[in-house]
């Protein structure tokens, strides 16, 4: 009885479509998370006699052009996404809620001077920014962290900036400075228990666009180093033989456009209940 009220008020409040992305995120986040398990085959098993085979019992997406199976390496490349995904978008949350803070209670030539290096930073060109890192110190998860970290932190900065600067002026953060309460302690006492609605929100919509980062890398040659898998790889891998073998094309786009799309749904409905 308490199961059915709790789903009831959370179709109410959230819709069936949000808690039926939710519910595929999940199954979707532990079945990639747990891929040593869940996939029938490792990764990097190759059958070249068999090739690039369509679906099949055996083989329920097929297999790819070295006769790798596509359900395997589908879950180990969206663990990477995830992976990328969550820990990439808790980077740059922290950084840019931190700097955005910062800079909004300093106010003054300090906060012009942060906002200006947040601008220099936007203007540079970040396919280049990657390639410059990629020469420097070649293809890694990690770099793809520091390329991605570098970029998105930014757009956060901002927000959290402009809420600070509208949350300096009322009255109890006042009362807090003329109690010589420290800039720090108001920073954690006032100004970030009110930006956590808004943090949760932005966390949200960050991370598909994360996600949508790492594949663009990963499609350019420039992310994770084979035989490794990502869903940004894979899909690269089939576009090059979608006329022979389209299921290599197919499915990894289809499972990554869910992803995107869910986690975009949650994101909107977080935001209309924000409001």
């Amino acid at each position: 009885m308490k199961i059915s009220k709790f789903a009831k008020s959370l179709k109410d409040k959230f819709g069936t479509g949000a808690i039926i992305c939710a519910a595929f995120l999940i199954c979707a986040f532990l079945a990639c998370l747990f891929a040593d398990f869940t996939a029938p085959y490792p990764y990097e098993l190759q059958n070249m006699d068999l090739g690039a085979a369509p679906p099949s019992l055996v083989h329920p997406l097929g297999t790819d052009i070295m006769g790798r199976d596509m359900l395997s390496r589908l879950l180990y490349g969206g663990r990477i996404s995830f992976f990328v995904g969550i820990l990439a978008t808790a980077v740059s949350i922290l950084i840019g809620v931190f700097y955005g803070m910062v800079s909004g209670l300093a106010g003054g030539k300090t906060d012009s001077l942060l906002m200006r290096i947040v601008d220099v930073i936007y203007s540079l060109p970040f396919t280049i920014f990657v390639i410059l890192l990629t020469l420097a110190f070649g293809r890694s998860i990690w770099l793809i962290f520091v390329a991605i970290g570098a970029v998105e932190w930014l757009t956060m900065a901002r927000i959290a900036r402009a809420m600070t600067l509208d949350l300096k002026s009322s009255q109890f953060v006042e009362a807090s400075k003329a109690m010589g309460q420290s800039g720090f302690g108001i920073i954690l006492k006032h100004i970030l228990p009110n930006l956590l609605p808004s943090i949760t929100v932005c966390a949200a919509l960050t991370m598909p666009s994360v996600m949508l980062l790492e594949a663009f890398l990963s499609f350019l040659g420039l992310g994770v180093q084979a035989p490794l898998p990502s869903l940004g790889s894979l899909i690269k891998d089939g576009a090059e033989y979608m006329e022979d073998a389209p299921w290599l094309l197919v499915f990894p786009a289809a499972f990554f456009s869910a992803l995107l799309y869910c986690i975009n749904l949650i994101g909107e409905k977080l935001t209309l209940k924000k409001r």
